[in-house]
C-alpha cells in the first residue's frame, strides 16, 4: 500500500480516480465540487444531471471529460453540527464508498480531497482522522494495493495528513 500527501490542486492529478466532495444535486457548487466542474468541462454536468443526486454518505461515479483522470467519484459528506448527527459515520462512509468504486473498478489509484472540511465545517483533525483511518482499515481489510493520495488545499492540512500517516507508519512517498 502506498499513501502520499500533496498540496494542490485535485484537477490536475494524474490518477485512475480523484474524489468529488459534492453537494447533493450534483451538479457542481463552490470548492473542490465547482473546481472539478469547471475542470471537466460540460460533459460532467450534463452526465450528473442524469444521476438524480445523490444521498450524504454515498458515492457516485462517472467519467472524467477534460480530467487528467479516468473517472471522478463523487461523493457527499456530512455538514458538520457539532458531532451529535452521526457526522462521523456518514463521512466514514464516503470514504469506504469511495474505495469500494475504485476496487471493484480495478484502480491502481485514488485522490481525495479534504471532504467536508470547506463550507460544510467539519473540523481538519477530526475529518483527517476519519480519512486515514478509513481508507487504512479498508486496504487493509481488502488486502488492496491501491496508491492513496489525500490532495490538500492548504498546507495546514497536509501537516495533519502527514502526522496521522507517520503515526501509524504506512506513509511511504
Amino acid at each position: 500500500m502506498n499513501f502520499s500527501v500533496v498540496t494542490g490542486d485535485i484537477t490536475r492529478l494524474h490518477a485512475d480516480a480523484i474524489v468529488n466532495a459534492a453537494n447533493n444535486s450534483l451538479l457542481g457548487g463552490g470548492g473542490v465540487d465547482g473546481a472539478i466542474h469547471r475542470a471537466a468541462g460540460p460533459g460532467l454536468l450534463a452526465e450528473c444531471r442524469t444521476l438524480g443526486g445523490c444521498r450524504t454518505g454515498e458515492c457516485k461515479m462517472t467519467d472524467a471529460y477534460n480530467l487528467p483522470c479516468k473517472k471522478v467519484i463523487h461523493t457527499v459528506g456530512p455538514v458538520w453540527h457539532g458531532g451529535n448527527r452521526n457526522e462521523a459515520e456518514l463521512l466514514a462512509s464516503c470514504y469506504r464508498g469511495a474505495m469500494e468504486l475504485a476496487c471493484r473498478n480495478g484502480f491502481g489509484s485514488i485522490a481525495f480531497p479534504c471532504i467536508s472540511t470547506g463550507v460544510y465545517g467539519y473540523p481538519a483533525r477530526a475529518a483527517a482522522e476519519i480519512a486515514v483511518g478509513t481508507v487504512y482499515d479498508y486496504i487493509k481489510k481488502h488486502e488492496s494495493g491501491i496508491n492513496v493520495t489525500f490532495c490538500c488545499f492548504k498546507q495546514s492540512d497536509a501537516e495533519i495528513y502527514n502526522s496521522l500517516l507517520d503515526r501509524i507508519s504506512v506513509k511511504t512517498v
